[in-house]
């Protein structure tokens, strides 16, 4: 991992445990979510819109068996699928704003379901333009969320309600490399989502990413 992120990670993982740092913490964290979203803006400048479809390590076994296009799909759709039904009770961006026609894709789900030629088809879909746009309103709509909780409600676990909100949506697919996903959003409270889907998450998937665009701009 990243020197720099795993440091910023680290500290922001400990400052979400106390009251009197935990507003370092939520610092910590933005700050960490800025620099990796510089690297996927940088995508955007640096690659064809063929390069986003590349999937050069496709027998691979880790994220890097992915493209770029999916990594950043993949990532947002979970940050949107868990700030909004599964934190806040409400809509997901992604239905609100009528993402799915501007994106221009087949699916609604995070697409775990997907492996290697469907990951490329899928990606080939897809509207770079528009999915850029997801990412940066999911992104900022996620901070303000994360900005209005208090400590204590750290604590608090995914409701019963959440989790047949989420079932409803179909924003999972029931394939098996996909549905264990709602349990195990199910097992974390607050603390444990935003020091997954919204950091570490970002991290694993970004570094592949930058595998990905090096191996393919060589």
């Amino acid at each position: 991992m990243n020197k720099e992120w795993s440091v910023l990670n680290k500290t922001m993982q400990q400052l979400l445990k106390k009251e009197n740092t935990y507003k370092g913490g939520i610092d910590a964290l933005f700050n960490l979510r800025d620099q990796l979203m510089e690297v996927m803006d940088s995508f955007r400048a640096e690659l064809s819109r063929e390069d986003f479809n590349a999937i050069p390590f496709m027998n691979a076994d880790g994220y890097h068996s992915k493209t770029i296009a999916y990594s950043m799909w993949h990532i947002f759709r979970i940050e949107d699928i868990v700030a909004h039904t599964l934190i806040n009770s409400d809509e997901q961006l992604f239905f609100a704003e009528g993402y799915q026609k501007r994106i221009n894709s087949p699916i609604i789900s995070t697409g775990n379901e997907l492996v290697k030629e469907e990951i490329a088809d899928f990606s080939a879909q897809l509207d770079i333009d528009e999915l850029y746009s997801y990412i940066h309103d999911v992104k900022c709509s996620t901070e303000s969320i994360i900005s209005s909780i208090p400590f204590y409600m750290l604590k608090n676990k995914v409701s019963v309600e959440g989790r047949k909100a989420l079932e409803a949506s179909k924003s999972v697919s029931s394939d098996e490399n996909a549905v264990w996903l709602i349990d195990y959003w199910f097992g974390k409270d607050i603390r444990g989502l935003i020091q997954m889907p919204f950091s570490r998450h970002w991290i694993m998937h970004t570094e592949a990413a930058i595998r990905i665009k090096n191996k393919i701009r060589k």
